[in-house]
C-alpha cells in the first residue's frame, strides 16, 4: 500500500520545520528518520540509515543528500554524526539483492539498522558489511514508543506498521531523514571507493555503481565483478554478455 504525505507536513518549507512538526504530532515517541541509498545501481550494496537527532535544529544545514555535492556531504559527515543522539548504518549485499529483489533487500537493510539501535521485534542476520552504530534508542530517551519516519510512500515490511510513518520526499522535509540520507550516502560512496581499488578500471569511485555509459563500457571491456547485480543489467548487456 502506498501512502500520501501526511496533511500536517503539507507546506513545510524546511527539514527543521518538518522535524518540529513530527515531534509535536508524536510527542510521546522517539522520532527515528530512515532513508536508503543504492536501489538503482548495477553494482554494490543497498545501504540504509536510521538517525535520531539530538534536537530539530542540531544541524541547520541538513537537507536531502541528493541536493548536496559529494564534497559537501563529505564535509558534513562528522558533523551529522555528532548531531545525532544515535544512528545506525546497515546494508544488504549484492547476493541478497539478487536473491530476494531490491525492494526486499532495501527493507532488510532498514530492519538491520533498526535492530542495531534496539527496535523490538526484529531478528535479522548480520550483514556482510559491518554495521556502523552509535548509541541506542534506550540510551537516548526514556520514551518507549518509537516512530519510524521513513522516506518514501511505503512502510517497511517486517516492522510494526503502527510505528511507521512514510513521508514522501522526506529527505527534504524532515531533518532526521535528511541526516539518515547523508550518512547512508557517504557510507556507500566510501565503500564504492574501496571497490574501485579492489576492481580497478570500473570507475566505481566516480559513478558509485550506477549505469553510466562509462560503467557499461567498462563491463563490456572487463566483464562482471562479484559486486555486480546479476538481476539488474540492461537488456543490451544481457544480450552482449553472458550472466
Amino acid at each position: 500500500m502506498k501512502f500520501k504525505l501526511p496533511a500536517f507536513l503539507d507546506g513545510i518549507e524546511s527539514p527543521i520545520d518538518g522535524e518540529v512538526a513530527l515531534r509535536e504530532n508524536f510527542a510521546g515517541s522517539i522520532i527515528a528518520g530512515v532513508d536508503e541509498v543504492g536501489r538503482g545501481p548495477l553494482a554494490g550494496p543497498v545501504v540504509a540509515c536510521v538517525a535520531v537527532l539530538k534536537s530539530p535544529d542540531a544541524l541547520i544545514s541538513l537537507n536531502d543528500s541528493k541536493k548536496l555535492t559529494r564534497p559537501k556531504r563529505e564535509a558534513m559527515f562528522e558533523a551529522v554524526k555528532e548531531a545525532c543522539a544515535c544512528y545506525a548504518i546497515a546494508s544488504a549485499s549484492v547476493a541478497e539483492i539478487d536473491e530476494i529483489n531490491i525492494l526486499e533487500a532495501d527493507f532488510l537493510a532498514m530492519r538491520r539498522a533498526l535492530q542495531a539501535l534496539g527496535m523490538p521485534g526484529i531478528q535479522e542476520s548480520a550483514p556482510q558489511i559491518p554495521i556502523e552504530v552509535k548509541g541506542s534508542f534506550a540510551e537516548v530517551s526514556s520514551l518507549s514508543s518509537i516512530l519510524v519516519a521513513v522516506d518514501g510512500n511505503l512502510k517497511i515490511r517486517g516492522v510494526p506498521q503502527d510505528n511507521q510513518l512514510p513521508i514522501v520526499k522526506g529527505d527534504g522535509r524532515v531533518a532526521s531523514i535528511s541526516a539518515a540520507s547523508i550518512l547512508a550516502k557517504v557510507f556507500r560512496d566510501r565503500y564504492m571507493d574501496d571497490l574501485e581499488k579492489k576492481y580497478p578500471g570500473y570507475g566505481f569511485d566516480k559513478h558509485a555503481g550506477y549505469g553510466t555509459k562509462a560503467h557499461l563500457d567498462a563491463i563490456r571491456k572487463l566483464g562482471y565483478t562479484p559486486e555486480h547485480r546479476m538481476s539488474f543489467h540492461p537488456k543490451s548487456l544481457q544480450l552482449e554478455l553472458p550472466l
